[in-house]
Formats: structure tokens, C-alpha cells, sequence
């Protein structure tokens, strides 16, 4: 009688197959998440011909320093005013020629949304909590003006609007109405925030 000699060998040779196909399966299935991040305008690569006169009453400095002091025009606001200020500034209309602003038409203020920028800057050891909680409330001066609009002209919040433009899932045929409708709305109070460098000290 033939002993038989040592244990039986498997046939591997499918197991790479197997493997690449249950690879394909996952990376098909599976969805990844992806930050949405700080939705910023980067500067063109290509410096402008000639240089932008901007008057400073056009801008609104918003400095934040190292133990998170926030400085609104050189004066110092708490967190929850910096959203109402940044509004006043924003909503202004001191020249006359925004027929839909309705702040105070200070002739000191900006002259009118489209000229009216907000510009941000941080000291290098300032805190990211701090940091981020400042952009929110900038970036939700922008929104609740361009709500006030988009009710006004549409009887719909711009951050629906924006929201359903972006969904993926939108029917093509809408998406055409809302691009329309969200640069009106954008067009009106354009988001012109900048970020000073970062100082050292």
C-alpha cells in the first residue's frame, strides 16, 4: 500500500483572482467623504495690468489677535456683534446707488456691496476654534443679507437655493433656473473676503 506523503496541497492559483475582484467590488461600492473645506476665491495667476484703487472706507479690517481678541475697524467687538457689524458694513449703500441696501447710507461706510470688502487677519498663534468661528460668522453676514434678497425676489432662502444647485441629484433642467438665481443673488452682495498675511507678533 502507497503511504501518502505529507498534507494536501491547495490550489491558490484562483486566490489572486478572487482578491482583484473583491478589490474592484470595494473601491465600486464603497463612498468616500469628502471635506467641503472654506469655499474661498483664489487670486488669478497673472498679476491684474494695472493697479485697483480701493478706498479704505471700502474696507472693513477684522483682525484677530494671539489670545483671540477679535478687532472690528480697530475696535474691539465680542464674537456675537462681529456677524451685526460686518452686516452694518456690508448693507451700508453710502453712496445712494444701491436701490436694495437698507442700512444706515453712512457716507464714512462702504460705498456699495459690490465695492465693500472684508478682509481678515490673524495672528500666527491664534487658536483654529477662534479662527473658524470668525470666518462662520463672516461668511453668515453674507448669507443672511443674500437670504433677505433671495426672499425678496424668489420667496426662497439663497442657501436652499445654492444647496439644491449643488446637489448632484437635481434635475438638469431646474439646475439651468437656480445657476440663474443664484448669481443674481450673488451678483447683489458679492462674498469679496480677503486674508491679510498672518502676522508674527
Amino acid at each position: 500500500m502507497a503511504r501518502r506523503g505529507g498534507a494536501p496541497e491547495v490550489n491558490a492559483g484562483s486566490m489572486a483572482d478572487i482578491a482583484f475582484l473583491l478589490l474592484i467590488f470595494f473601491l465600486v461600492t464603497t463612498t468616500i467623504e469628502t471635506d467641503a473645506g472654506l469655499d474661498r476665491m483664489l487670486p488669478p495667476i497673472e498679476p491684474p495690468d494695472s493697479d485697483v484703487v480701493i478706498k479704505e472706507k471700502n474696507i472693513f479690517m477684522v483682525n484677530v489677535n494671539k489670545e483671540g481678541k477679535i478687532f472690528a475697524d480697530d475696535q474691539i467687538v465680542s464674537i456675537e456683534d462681529l456677524r451685526e457689524r460686518a452686516i452694518a458694513f456690508l448693507d451700508n449703500g453710502g453712496d445712494g446707488t444701491c436701490n436694495y441696501c437698507k442700512g444706515a447710507k453712512n457716507t464714512a461706510s462702504s460705498d456699495n456691496p459690490t465695492k465693500a470688502i472684508i478682509s481678515l487677519k490673524n495672528d500666527r498663534e491664534t487658536k483654529y476654534g477662534v479662527y473658524i468661528t470668525v470666518q462662520n460668522e463672516i461668511v453668515g453676514a453674507y448669507n443672511e443679507l443674500r437670504n433677505r434678497e433671495a426672499q425678496r425676489l424668489y420667496k426662497q432662502d439663497f442657501t436652499d437655493l445654492e444647496a439644491a444647485y449643488l446637489n448632484p441629484e437635481t434635475d438638469e433642467s431646474l439646475k439651468d433656473e437656480l445657476k440663474e438665481k443664484v448669481k443674481t443673488i450673488q451678483d447683489l452682495f458679492p462674498q469679496k473676503f480677503s486674508e491679510a498675511e498672518t502676522s508674527k507678533n
